[in-house]
């Protein structure tokens, strides 16, 4: 959707960081073992655009951690408040043994980056210490 321009005109709202916990509520619905760090006090004064960005940066990192490191535990952090920006990470540690491959076509993460961009943010992702994975992103909040 993002690389054809088009805006999403279903007419459904699109969730922001309000939802959340609902999010991670459905994934722990799911057996996904997460934790939330949820440290906007009024998560409804984040800009919508900013807060979509958020939840789908968390979507997509619970979504790949599910597939790529499934029975870890993920972490989604958001921090943040106007005037210093609103920062976002998921990460997970390494799977323990084997874990079958997934293929994956890394559109999500390309996806994610250039939503961070077009909301004047950047967004990293890749390998942490001890073979874990983590995506971070730094999002502006007036």
């Amino acid at each position: 959707m993002l690389r054809a321009g088009e805006p999403d005109d279903s007419g459904r709202p699109q969730p922001t960081l309000g939802a959340l916990e609902a999010l991670v509520t459905e994934s722990r619905e799911a057996g996904m073992k997460v934790t939330l760090d949820q440290r906007v006090t009024d998560p409804a004064a984040v800009p919508a655009s900013v807060g979509r960005t958020a939840y789908r940066i968390a979507q997509e990192g619970l979504t790949n951690a599910r597939k790529h490191a499934p029975g870890t535990e993920v972490t989604v952090t958001v921090t943040g408040a106007p005037g210093e920006g609103l920062s976002v990470s998921v990460r997970n540690p390494a799977p323990e043994g084997e874990v079958p491959h997934v293929p994956g076509s890394g559109q999500g993460l390309i996806g994610l980056t250039e939503r961070a961009t077009l909301t004047g943010g950047r967004l990293e992702h890749g390998p942490s210490a001890g073979g874990g994975f983590e995506v971070r992103a730094w999002l502006p909040w007036g």
